[in-house]
């Protein structure tokens, strides 16, 4: 054999061990991104059943123009006459596109879907997506004190790209809101290269004026996990850093997909039920933490006035005064004072549009104080 036959020869073994090594690498890269991609998050179990309304709802005769404008809210059938405030206010305040993708569980698909054809709000495109709690197995904690605090839906902000799998970009949005400037500002909120989610930060000029007395640390990564745990110490995360609040989250889907965020959320909450990770201070915040962890200095922000928060809060009507409560874009009701309770400060602008159950099945307090 001469030696250009030789050579051939080690070049074609070589070529042919090339690709063996590449079609393993490609196997387990494959691998790899089966166990990472947010198709598998939970293994087979989705986060939703089915999708109750399949084709979008509404009627055509109300003007609405330009693209889609997707936004997310949740609604629990002791808090319905919320989400219709929001849905309601939302729909008032703008011209654009609107759907929304409501996610409710199954025994409030009916009361819901009645609650909209019967008034004004049958004007509105919306689907209906049913949650499914089961997804959240093995990542709740199981200490019983933690448990009466959990609300399966209050985690459905974890997993938006599968409501709207075609969908870029989103909104979400907690039920306890108000809305009152056009959503689609809030849409346009510009995100950074990279980012899969904009917060408005706690330390921001607005919402400072929201402190609660007692709970300063609220407005910090100390307030929401224990950094003498060593699975926290090691994210090298600063205890002092602003948090921020989720209730309001204008989201890149294309990076959440990405990034696997829903999966990377996940892996955090079944963390935490294994080594309780969370800090006391912050009780009943056990959908905030993850989030912080994975979204540490890496998300964009939203202006201020478009999520004015702790209007739930004690004194709520001393921090705030009505020409800034009347400025506001978005009010966010969080604390323990709901505006449809019995006691809660601007109730009155919450009522402004709330729309009454046709079934009579929800209603207010109303017995409001002025606070």
């Amino acid at each position: 054999m001469t030696l250009r036959r030789v050579n051939v020869v080690i070049l074609v073994l070589l070529v042919v061990a090339f690709l063996i090594v590449i079609q393993r690498n490609l196997l387990n890269l494959n691998d790899f991104l089966k166990k990472e991609t947010p198709d598998s998050v939970s293994g087979v179990i989705l986060p939703f059943e089915s999708d109750v309304s399949p084709s979008v709802r509404g009627r055509a005769d109300s003007i609405r123009t330009g693209d889609e404008i997707p936004v997310v809210i949740t609604a629990s059938e002791e808090r319905l006459g919320a989400v219709v405030a929001a849905i309601n206010s939302i729909h008032q305040n703008t011209k654009a596109n609107v759907v929304f993708t409501i996610v409710a569980l199954n025994d409030t698909v009916d009361h819901l879907q009645e609650w909209l054809s019967r008034t004004r709000l049958n004007h509105v495109k919306y689907k209906i997506t049913v949650f499914k709690p089961d997804v959240l197995n093995g990542k709740i904690s199981k200490d019983p004190k933690r448990l009466e605090t959990v609300k399966p839906l209050t985690f459905a902000r974890f997993y938006l790209p599968f409501y709207l799998p075609e969908a870029e970009k989103a909104i979400y949005v907690d039920d306890d809101v108000i809305v009152q400037g056009d959503i689609k500002d809030l849409y346009e909120t510009s995100l950074k290269p990279g980012h899969a989610a904009a917060f408005s930060d706690d330390c921001d000029s607005a919402s400072t004026k929201g402190v609660v007395h007692g709970a300063g640390n609220q407005n910090y990564y100390m307030g929401f996990l224990d950094f003498k745990k060593e699975a926290v110490k090691k994210l090298g995360m600063r205890a002092k850093t602003c948090s921020f609040n989720p209730g309001v989250i204008v989201a890149n889907l294309t990076e959440w997909r990405n990034q696997n965020i829903s999966g990377q959320l996940e892996r955090w909450m079944e963390l935490n039920a294994q080594q309780d990770l969370y800090s006391n201070t912050l009780a009943d915040s056990i959908t905030t933490p993850p989030l912080l962890i994975v979204f540490y200095k890496h998300h964009s922000s939203i202006d201020p006035m478009w999520h004015v928060r702790h209007l739930g809060s004690t004194g709520a009507g001393q921090r705030y005064s009505a020409q800034f409560v009347k400025a506001a874009k978005l009010l966010h009701w969080n604390g323990h004072y709901k505006p449809w309770g019995v006691k809660s400060a601007y109730s009155d602008v919450w009522e402004r549009w709330y729309i009454p159950d046709p079934t009579g099945k929800f209603s207010p307090l109303r017995k409001h104080s002025g606070e």
